[in-house]
């Protein structure tokens, strides 16, 4: 089984890693050889009875030519599907032989245990199910959005808990009263005291600037589910021990000390809302891209998902040979090329020698000076980038109901990230111009980036009125 069966050729290919292999263009020649002759394949994952997402599409007929690429196909496409939708069952429609074929892969013992372990145990408390069902009339779609935040009512606290600072903000009937940076390094911190006593400064200081507090939103990376913290790189210093006992519950606790409504939710949902509050547009995906890949998604109704939405694990690359993540250890993964891990990998093949124990911030830093100097290496980093983006985003509308696409994070920063921007237009218009005519490129303004996230979070609480 090799991807490289279907022959596909990028038209405008990254300066500095000819053998991409877009997963858009990829998927689109697989199915184009179907020509007529295919097999329905219904995918529903499960995060709950009453959360259910499903993926319809089609796969070669037994016989084919390409039938030995199925397998393939489909088990990049669940590996997308889940983490970008999330779900710890998984029901396959239509081939008993694909069904079996996935359970093995994310079985705890398969290739994807990973992904077994971190979505299905860490997350959802159970491991990863997979079920072959001979009607696909069985899977239906259970709510998968809701309408959160764009409340503005009250006195409100918002906080945004980054890697390297935390930002909070107080809001009045909607008016910005009081907005602050706090410096923090989390990430390393074995006591979840840091932490927790961090948070409680935020809220106080700013609390000390409203007459009351009505409502309590946050946002910060990682996967919350009711306010309980599933999974956090915040609190990757913090042991297992220590974070079933003081982090899982950390928020429940905080929003019972203040009796208020309280909400949390992941920072790339946050990012998401804050555009489409920002600019007055839905159907946004928001991508940040920083010490890894963030991403949240707002519907064309305004509501934001149940979804992980964790691009960073999802595949964009579909040769065998691409680079893996260190963590998953899988191939062609989101994080390796739209983030800071994609700036260092591709010193090397520019021409830019740093120390190989440089770490990846510095690196970054080192290449966003070389790009303010007028460095070509530098900007072919970037062009690499923009690339990898165009071909992505096209990819992205297969899931995504799409019209907006917000960039942010460090990477963008500087004249990098409109190289980054251009060129990802230019892919999108030369190779997929149905999408690139439908589809905005938007970066915020330094308003909306040191203000907007935390503006948002306190946005989402529902004051209830008695």
């Amino acid at each position: 089984m090799d991807s490289r069966d279907i022959c596909v050729e990028p038209s405008i290919k990254p300066p500095l890693d000819s053998g991409f292999l877009p997963a858009a263009l990829w998927n689109r020649a697989y199915r184009k050889s179907l020509e007529g002759e295919s097999t329905p394949v219904s995918i529903a994952l499960e995060q709950s009875e009453d959360v259910v997402s499903v993926f319809r599409t089609n796969v070669a007929q037994d016989g084919s030519p390409y039938a030995h690429l199925n397998a393939r196909y489909i088990e990049r496409i669940v590996k997308f599907l889940l983490w970008q939708r999330g779900g710890w069952k998984i029901r396959v429609s239509g081939s008993r032989e694909l069904a079996e074929f996935i359970a093995g892969e994310y079985s705890q013992d398969g290739p994807r245990g990973f992904d077994n372990e971190l979505i299905g145990q860490k997350v959802y408390g159970r491991p990863i199910a997979v079920e072959h069902v001979k009607d696909p009339g069985e899977l239906r779609e259970a709510a998968s959005s809701m309408p959160l935040g764009r409340h503005m009512d009250g006195c409100r606290i918002g906080f945004d808990l980054g890697g390297s600072d935390r930002k909070c903000a107080a809001v009045k009937d909607g008016v910005l009263v009081h907005s602050e940076e706090v410096r923090w390094d989390p990430y390393f911190e074995k006591d979840p005291s840091y932490h927790l006593e961090g948070i409680r400064d935020s809220l106080r200081r700013a609390a000390e600037k409203l007459p009351r507090v009505d409502a309590i939103g946050g946002s910060a990376a990682g996967i919350y589910v009711d306010n309980l913290v599933r999974v956090a790189s915040l609190f990757r210093g913090v042991s297992d021990e220590d974070f079933e006992k003081h982090v899982i519950s950390m928020f429940v606790d905080l929003g019972k000390e203040w009796g208020v409504p309280f909400d949390v939710i992941n920072d790339g949902e946050v990012t998401a809302l804050a555009g489409s509050m920002a600019d007055d547009v839905n159907a946004l995906l928001g991508v940040a891209m920083g010490t890894s890949q963030a991403a949240g998604y707002v519907t064309p109704e305004g509501n934001v998902t149940t979804w992980l939405n964790e691009l960073a694990f999802a595949p964009v690359d579909y040769r065998f040979d691409a680079p893996v993540d260190e963590w998953s250890g899988d191939a062609g993964c989101g994080v390796q090329y739209f983030s800071q891990q994609a700036v260092a990998r591709l010193c090397q093949p520019a021409g830019i020698d740093l120390p190989k124990d440089m770490p990846l911030a510095e690196k970054l830093v080192s290449v966003q000076a070389l790009m303010e100097e007028g460095d070509d290496r530098a900007a072919l980093i970037y062009e690499t980038i923009g690339v990898y983006l165009g071909y992505t985003v096209a990819h992205y509308a297969d899931f995504y109901e799409l019209e907006n696409l917000m960039l942010l994070g460090r990477v963008m920063s500087g004249e990098g990230g409109g190289i980054i921007k251009v060129k990802a237009e230019e892919v999108l218009a030369a190779e997929f111009p149905e999408l690139g005519d439908g589809i905005t490129f938007r970066v915020p303004d330094e308003k909306q980036k040191r203000h907007g996230q935390a503006l948002a979070a306190a946005s989402l609480p529902v004051i209830v009125k008695v």
